[in-house]
């Protein structure tokens, strides 16, 4: 059932927001060299590493590490990045993922391929065998601004106690807290 309203979910909302995202699509290559997409090496289910696109928010010689790493991650975003990642704007193209199946609506964010610690504790407490989502319990209760212990155990909190209603309300947050830019450091 979870994939079914995934996928339908996904399917109407790239519908909805065609005309915007093509919009988007368009200022990102009107204010920076390089592609629109930004394909990203995460680890979804089981620990399997899949390509999750993003708009690009950050110019094209910069390291392939979480933003929280750079010592000034300002420098490196383009001339709408800061507007993107604020306003989650950057995400909207991973909805191909959860179209694919590679993702979910609900469920812990996906991992970059190179953040052990984060993968190494989620194995540890079965995280793994949940499929990652676009937004998830730790999203809305902190974000960016987790500690990973902190976060792990948000998700872990998810896996044990994964509903239909757990997720419409972790939806129903994740709007509110879209609009208000909550937990957005970078």
């Amino acid at each position: 059932m979870k994939r079914t309203f995934d996928f339908t979910v996904a399917l109407m909302a790239m519908l909805v927001l065609l005309v915007p995202m093509l919009m988007i699509a368009l200022l990102v290559k009107l204010t920076s060299k390089g592609s629109v997409l930004y394909w990203s090496d995460r680890v979804g289910f089981n620990n399997e590493v899949f390509m999750m696109p993003k708009f690009r928010t950050m110019r094209v010689d910069t390291p392939a590490v979480a933003t929280h790493l750079l010592a000034d991650p300002g420098y490196f975003l383009t001339p709408i990045g800061n507007f993107l990642r604020k306003s989650s704007f950057d995400e909207l193209p991973q909805l191909l993922s959860i179209l694919k199946g590679d993702m979910s609506i609900v469920g812990p964010r996906p991992a970059l391929f190179n953040q052990d610690d984060l993968v190494e504790l989620r194995t540890q407490k079965g995280i793994h065998l949940l499929t990652p989502g676009l937004t998830g319990w730790a999203q809305i209760n902190g974000r960016d601004e987790l500690p990973i212990p902190v976060k792990v155990e948000f998700d872990f909190y998810y896996l044990k106690n994964q509903s239909f209603v757990l997720d419409c309300k972790i939806i129903t947050l994740t709007f509110i807290k879209a609009l208000r830019r909550d937990g957005v450091s970078h």
